[in-house]
């Protein structure tokens, strides 16, 4: 992403206008834009598609494909794409579950460990892994998610609006986006071994 943000003079749009343009062209003016500390999303309940700070007013072909990305996701929406509905309902319902585990796991495990108590220890561990494989399906669902948003909704919408020189660099940052997601999986599959590991030494 770093390498293709820099600043392009003959692009005829910055990210913001580049923005609204696609808003408007699909019928999305409820959808608004918004810059923000965190990372680039689509947010479904305000329906606001939010960038990193300092992206809405660059030239640059990462800011101008990862709001058209974010863009995608707000298509989704609109068009009731299911995985992303079964994406969010899933989250809705078991973030409560993440958030003990991610507790659990990050600071409550080490001082467990630490009491002996093997009932008390297998009862963390279950919490802590029924986490992590609900993180692993979850960013399989994102992945699916993030890849529909790329290149079936913003890589068609960028062959179109952006010259054609730029696409191979647009492909590049779409693929970044994704990938991302796979790193997510991976770690997720990666803690969940250890954990495995764990548990099978305190039976």
């Amino acid at each position: 992403m770093k390498k293709n943000d820099k600043e392009l003079i003959n692009m005829p749009f910055n990210s913001e206008e580049f923005g609204k343009l696609l808003l408007e062209e699909n019928n999305l003016k409820e959808v608004i834009i918004e810059e923000t500390p965190s990372v680039d999303h689509y947010d479904l309940n305000d329906k606001a598609v939010r960038v990193q700070e300092g992206r809405l007013q660059k030239k640059s072909l990462t800011s101008l494909t990862i709001i058209c990305h974010e863009i995608g996701h707000a298509i989704q929406h609109k068009e009731d794409y299911p995985p992303l509905v079964r994406r969010t309902r899933i989250v809705e319902k078991t973030q409560w579950i993440t958030r003990i585990g991610g507790v659990v796991l990050y600071s409550g495990l080490p001082l467990i460990l630490a009491t002996g108590s093997f009932g008390l220890i297998k009862i963390c561990l279950f919490l802590v892994i029924t986490s992590v494989l609900l993180g692993v399906f979850i960013h399989l669902i994102t992945l699916d998610v993030e890849i529909d948003a790329s290149f079936n909704k913003a890589m068609p919408i960028l062959e179109k609006k952006i010259p054609a020189e730029y696409h191979a660099q647009c492909r590049d940052v779409l693929r970044a986006a994704a990938f991302t997601y796979v790193v997510g999986a991976l770690t997720s599959f990666l803690s969940l071994r250890y954990l495995w590991l764990l548990l099978s030494r305190v039976r």
